[in-house]
């Protein structure tokens, strides 16, 4: 697919990088793409129309992204087969969808497969034809007030490892070492996004065969988007109000290093905006870390002891600066990741330096600090659905750790994990906030469920109730539906062969270089982790 014009303005998009260490910090200069990667973008370039108007997951398949009908709909009236049991009271509509569907769609056939493509409008973010700005009314129309229903979740169901169902493989095999470093589901759960060594974001439709329950009928899944960054991709999120109905409102941010916040068109795939950071010596800097605030009015992004905030409605450069280390006190080290308390207006910062910050929303003053008791730099936060607990994550640390934020500073629980690299390991809970899901750099999917945790918060050690071996690499990326019993994980890591061992040590000729060993294991899996229906089990009989 072609890519959009690098900004004059923003630095380029052009050129790749590779990250030398896995988040590392701070990042160093690694080696560059091999040509084999320019290669295979020039032929898709060339010889394929974007990705975002081809027929989805085979010929004459074409996925709404609009999803014209629920998700729970379209489980329940495909006959006989009930293998994905969602229980719902209502039909879900959207006030501002006005009716039309992709189905319904008057104004004939081609618009009609735009649509069912990702392409109602090509508008720019809050932009309506007119010329007025509304994100405003979108922000609102798309919150839990603007909708007559939400899904209601199916719980995921543990008491057996979860089933495969599809993945993606051949995709990541185009470049060496081109492993996985995360993925994340769309809020309204219609697509995934990936991230990977190559420096570029790949968005996959859900398969509309997990709604029929046809599991059999299932095919290796095939991005239908991908926006390429100009160099390693630090961080990506999505806006949090997303819906596919709303086109307006698919968009993902993403920050590279040498580049500014780039925020993605999520039905183009095309650019659609950039916010420039600055430093003190007016030189542009790239952010860490991104999160926006729960309402999606702001973007954060996490800088060297400082935290700069951008309103969503007014891209360019200027933003409100927020710093993390006054007067020689406070948050050192470089932000890492960033996250928003759902009860209260609290936002948590997690740095290299092993801190982690409480501040407020208000005017990003700091509310607390919590003890240094990572073994290395923070890289992931997540708080429970009640606002009452923080999980952190580091890198190269043994433990996800629980912090009861009603005593802040007082360490509940750990979950005990194996992680030896530098990597970003990414965990997730369920919409419950029962179970954690956590990958390691053995490959392991390790679940934990947190309501078995000891009462007395004595900081003891809670193990996996389940543990199972996900793939044979590492195990970087988890992320649990927001309203199915599925959960997405992916896979890879940078490979170092070690040389062989030789009698001669001084011969050239015996210095070779080994790759046994090595468990290369490039992919992003979807994983079924609820009730198996009937069908199901026949198929697999």
């Amino acid at each position: 697919m072609s890519d959009p014009e690098p900004s004059s303005e923003g630095g380029g998009l052009g050129s790749t990088g590779q990250e030398a260490e896995a988040d590392g910090e701070p990042p160093q200069e690694g080696p560059r793409n091999s040509p084999c990667c320019e290669g295979q973008q020039k032929m898709e370039e060339e010889d394929e129309a974007p990705a975002a108007k081809q027929p989805r997951l085979g010929e004459g398949v074409g996925l709404d992204l609009g999803f014209s009908r629920t998700a729970t709909e379209a489980a329940l009236d495909v006959g006989g087969s009930q293998d994905i049991v969602l229980i719902t009271d209502k039909v879900c509509s959207h006030p501002e969808d006005n009716g039309k569907t992709a189905g319904e769609s008057e104004k004939g056939e081609e618009e009609e497969e735009s649509f069912q493509n990702g392409g109602e409008n090509k508008e720019t973010m809050g932009r309506t034809e007119g010329g007025e700005d509304k994100t405003g009314v979108e922000l609102e129309n798309t919150g839990p007030e603007g909708t007559a229903c939400q899904p209601q979740y199916l719980g995921l169901d543990f008491s057996q490892n979860p089933q495969m169902l599809t993945g993606s493989w051949a995709e990541y095999t185009h470049c060496p070492e081109n492993y996985l470093k995360g993925c994340k589901w769309a809020p309204d759960g219609s697509c995934i996004v990936s991230n990977s060594a190559d420096n570029v974001l790949r968005v996959y439709n859900l398969p509309p065969e997990l709604y029929s329950g046809s599991w059999d009928l299932l095919s290796e899944m095939s991005p239908v988007l991908r926006m390429t960054e100009g160099d390693t991709i630090y961080d990506y999120c999505w806006f949090p109000k997303m819906s596919s109905l709303g086109p307006d409102t698919c968009f993902i941010a993403s920050s590279s290093r040498d580049n500014p916040v780039h925020i993605w068109d999520a039905f183009y795939g095309d650019l659609r905006a950039t916010f420039r950071p600055y430093n003190h010596l007016d030189e542009l800097t790239a952010a860490h870390s991104l999160c926006f605030s729960p309402d999606g009015s702001q973007l954060y992004c996490g800088f060297e002891k400082t935290v700069r905030v951008f309103y969503t409605e007014r891209p360019g450069r200027d933003c409100e600066e927020r710093p993390t280390v006054v007067k020689k006190h406070g948050q050192s080290g470089i932000i890492s990741c960033l996250a928003f308390s759902p009860s209260q207006p609290v936002y948590v910062c997690g740095s290299y330096s092993r801190t982690v910050g409480l501040y407020s929303c208000e005017d990003g003053s700091l509310l607390a600090l919590l003890p240094q008791r990572h073994h290395g730099g923070v890289t992931h936060l997540l708080f429970s659905p009640d606002g009452y607990h923080l999980y952190t994550g580091g890198r190269k640390d043994p433990e996800i750790l629980c912090w009861d934020l009603r005593d802040p500073g007082r360490v509940l629980f750990s979950l005990p994990r194996t992680i030896n690299t530098n990597q970003r390991i990414y965990f997730d809970l369920d919409p419950s906030g029962r179970y954690l899901v956590s990958g390691d750099t053995e490959g392991m999917m390790s679940v934990w469920d947190t309501l078995t945790a000891p009462p007395d918060g004595n900081e003891a050690e809670l193990q996996p109730f389940l543990q199972f071996q996900a793939h044979r690499d590492c195990t970087n990326g988890i992320s649990i539906h927001p309203f199915m019993p599925l959960v997405a994980s992916c896979s890879g890591q940078r490979q170092f062969p070690w040389p062989t061992e030789s009698d001669d040590s001084g011969s050239e000729e015996d210095r070779v270089i080994s790759s046994n060993g090595i468990r290369e294991d490039n992919a992003l899996v979807l994983w079924w982790a609820g009730p198996l229906g009937s069908s199901s089990e026949e198929s697999k009989q």
